[in-house]
This record gives structure tokens, sequence and C-alpha cells, in this order.
């Protein structure tokens, strides 16, 4: 049996600090979802002026990154160069704005971001898990 690294309270405060730091600084209303390896929920935070629908979205893309063990980019990306099938995979958030975490080849979490451009959703998670210290692959 091996070990495996998980994510701890203070992992999650420094992430959500991190990302809402980040939203604010540009002024960006958001969501914030941190998901565990298993897509449970350990953080949400709906920032003031963020839509209500961006609490389901970031959580979707945070559950979509850590169970896909990749960016929910790759999905998106994958749906824009045609293969709209894809769209009917088992998936909850095909667009851009989840980070999966990985310390070394485990994966951990995941966060994910809603309410501002895709491109931004995602700037702001990576800010977050920047707060870990990781090299996140």
């Amino acid at each position: 049996m091996r070990t495996k690294p998980v994510l701890t309270d203070e992992d999650v405060k420094a992430m959500a600090t991190a990302a809402e730091a980040h939203a604010k600084e540009h002024n960006w209303n958001v969501t914030i979802a941190i998901v565990d390896d298993g897509g449970h929920l350990l953080h949400l935070h709906r920032l003031e002026g963020a839509g209500a629908s961006t609490a389901e979205m970031a959580t979707g893309k945070a559950r979509t990154a850590v169970l896909g063990r990749r960016e929910t980019k790759v999905y998106e990306d994958t749906i824009k160069q045609g293969r709209t099938a894809f769209l009917s995979a088992p998936m909850t958030a095909m667009l851009e704005g989840g980070v999966p975490i990985f310390v070394g080849t485990d994966i951990v979490g995941a966060v994910g971001v809603s309410g501002v451009k895709s491109d931004q959703d995602a700037q702001i998670a990576k800010a977050g898990i920047a707060a870990l210290g990781i090299e996140n692959v």
C-alpha cells in the first residue's frame, strides 16, 4: 500500500485566499470552488456581484477537472474543434476554468472558477493553486 498526499484545511484556505485576492485585484466577480480528489466540495465562495449560476458552474468545472485529471480547457477546445458529440460526455462543465491539482503524479483536488471570461476563470484558479508552492503539472 502507498501513501497519497491530500489537501489540508490550511491548503484550502491558502488557495481560496490567493484566488479571491487575484479576482478582487482585477475587479472580477466570480465564484471559486475547491474540491478534493473525489470531486467533493471543500470550499465554495461566491464573491459579491457574482451571478447565482456561477456557483454551479464553478463546482462543475472543479469536479470535471479532478475526475478527468486535466484542465477543463481541453474539453472546451475539443468541442470548438468540431467534436460536438463530446457534449454528451458525462462531465458537468466543458468550459475553461477548472484546473486539477497534482502533487507529483497524484491528483489531490481541483479549483473551479466561474464568472468572467473562461481564460480569466482559469487564471484565477491557477493563482489559487500557486499559493501551495508546488509545481502543478
